[in-house]
């Protein structure tokens, strides 16, 4: 389906992805507040200015890169150094299914950017590394890389904790 450059783009995208991007946010941050931000200001960009899209997937793939770019912005930013967490995430969003998957949600959430977004779209959200690669813009090999190192490191820090 072509999509068209209209007003209507940003609310579709909105209806159809809110919450994929929304738990996107908030596996690369790890706040739920600066979760939300991330994606209004991700669904206002395309409001503000819109833009064609070949198809979902299209458009999906574009608000996932817009949202993980935000996100590693966000962990340069000062907000991220001297933020404090002061409300749980509530379980709608996240679907929790027992405490251990929320540790393991937070440890994923813990992780670099760059190996925290490639684990929540493997795992997650089901990409293969050739799709992940596409979104990111990176080679198959090099998100192969981040996600193996990924899960080693997720592995200390379980073992950690």
């Amino acid at each position: 389906m072509e999509m068209t450059d209209d007003k209507f783009t940003a609310l579709y995208a909105f209806d159809t992805f809110g919450q994929l991007i929304l738990r996107t946010a908030y596996c690369c941050v790890g706040n739920y507040s600066e979760a939300e931000d991330i994606s209004q200001e991700v669904f206002l960009k395309l409001h503000e200015n819109p833009r064609s899209f070949n198809d979902d997937e299209h458009l999906k793939a574009w608000l996932l890169r817009s949202t993980i770019n935000r996100c590693i912005n966000y962990k340069k930013s000062w907000r991220q150094k001297v933020r404090t967490e002061l409300e749980s995430v509530p379980e709608s969003v996240m679907s929790v299914d027992s405490t251990q998957a929320r540790e393991l949600r937070e440890a994923v959430a813990t992780l670099p950017e760059k190996y925290s977004s490639v684990i929540f779209l493997y795992y997650y959200e089901g990409y293969s590394i050739k799709e992940i690669a596409s979104i990111l813009d990176k080679s198959e090999n090099t998100v192969g890389s981040l996600l193996r190192r990924g899960r080693s490191k997720l592995k200390i820090e379980i073992e950690e904790a």
